[in-house]
């Protein structure tokens, strides 16, 4: 398998700069040294990195957690929530769009009891005299 070292910097570099993080901030949200950072974005050394490092920095990237290790293998990456099994990744999909059906009208439900109990006071209040 041929391992794509410079796609990975190109990755990384980019996302550093649409996210506009640091070198130092990078390594905090990830936990992976700064020097080793340095190293893969720079691409000055090509070593064999864990699955975790990887992993580490992708998620710190807000990407899928597989996202580098995919770009490394020359694969298109997954998006965040993706798992890769098509059908999955589509009931996934309407789930989520289900579920933000039901905050919408979750909503205006709220918005309507807020309406009516708006409404009833002045009536309660008629009774009470």
């Amino acid at each position: 398998m041929t391992e794509d070292w410079a796609a990975v910097a190109r990755a990384i570099n980019e996302r550093m700069h649409t996210l506009g993080l640091r070198q130092r901030e990078l390594a905090e949200r990830s936990h992976v040294s700064q020097a080793i950072i340095r190293e893969i974005q720079h691409h000055t050394v090509e070593r064999r990195r864990s699955a975790r490092t990887l992993e580490a920095l992708s998620l710190a990237l807000e990407w899928h957690p597989g996202h580098l290790a995919a770009v490394l293998a020359g694969r298109k990456p997954l998006r965040p929530g993706e798992t890769g099994d098509d059908a999955t990744d589509r009931i996934l999909a309407h789930l989520n769009a289900i579920e933000g059906r039901l905050e919408e009208l979750t909503n205006r439900v709220d918005a309507m009891a807020a309406d009516v109990a708006a409404l009833s006071k002045p009536v309660q209040r008629g009774r009470l005299r």
